[in-house]
């Protein structure tokens, strides 16, 4: 029997914590010369990813998300992750090619030819 279920015993599998585990993590493993940025690998789902956490300052802005860090007190260099602040560009659409915007129009290219094309040339010299 167990005191926390109020004398009715548990069932295999279940848990009587209330802390939700979250499926972001973050393991420290390295510092700056400097002491003020860390360098981290972070586990999202099924990705990993390498990166650099630093603490906020005024007046400096933001490179990524804004992320408050708890570390696991059994080991505290692993923490759990709860994003505070999304990144800008997070939900920006992606395009659908690879470079700038096409911003020439037909008359844009009709003056173009017009104004650079090749002018031609006199058969005689003077």
């Amino acid at each position: 029997m167990d005191e926390a279920s109020g004398g009715k015993p548990r069932k295999p599998g279940k848990t009587t914590s209330k802390k939700k585990t979250s499926e972001d993590k973050l393991l420290i493993h390295g510092v700056s010369e400097d002491g003020e940025k860390l360098s981290v690998l972070r586990a999202r789902g099924d990705r990993v990813e390498a990166g650099i956490v630093s603490k906020v300052k005024d007046g400096e802005p933001l490179h990524g998300e804004l992320v408050k860090l708890t570390p696991h007190a059994d080991f505290p260099l692993l923490c759990d992750v709860d994003v505070e602040l999304a990144a800008p560009n997070a939900g920006a659409p992606k395009l659908s090619h690879g470079g700038p915007a096409q911003v020439a129009t037909p008359s844009y290219r009709a003056n173009w030819d017009a104004i650079f094309q090749k002018k031609p040339r006199p058969s005689q010299l003077n």
